[in-house]
């Protein structure tokens, strides 16, 4: 199983709200907790953003531009990650990917933190129309 596979994009209309899943084999590592969690994003000819991140010790930080609409949570029973996204707004529109690595959750939102990260899900599309 792949350590990580993302669900739950689709298209959505501004002001709405959508959740997505991220089945994360990686809790069910030895060394967990030495990993952080994190969910990016991507338009095209931007570079990766990484838009929430949360450490195994359930520490979270955001990027600026989603603080207070994006919630990341994590079910590590269930080995699965969470984003909330509400308040979307066409400026949301991208490909989201969560993905783990030996980094921190601050790390994860700072730039280029997408360096700092292992293992990568497949993304998925999040649509937001206006």
């Amino acid at each position: 199983q792949a350590p990580v596979v993302a669900t739950g994009g689709g298209p959505v209309q501004a002001g709405g709200s959508l959740k997505l899943s991220c089945t994360a084999s990686i809790y069910g590592y030895s060394n967990y907790t030495h990993y952080s969690m994190g969910w990016f994003r991507q338009v095209p000819g931007k570079e990766r953003e990484g838009v929430a991140g949360i450490d195994s010790d359930g520490s979270t930080r955001y990027a600026d531009s989603v603080k207070g609409r994006f919630t990341i949570s994590q079910d590590k029973a269930n080995n699965t990650l969470y984003l909330q996204m509400n308040s979307l707004t066409p400026e949301d529109t991208a490909v989201y990917y969560c993905a783990a690595g030996q980094t921190s959750a601050l790390t994860v939102v700072s730039r280029r933190g997408y360096t700092g990260m292992s293992y990568w899900g497949k993304g998925t599309l999040v649509t937001i129309s206006s």
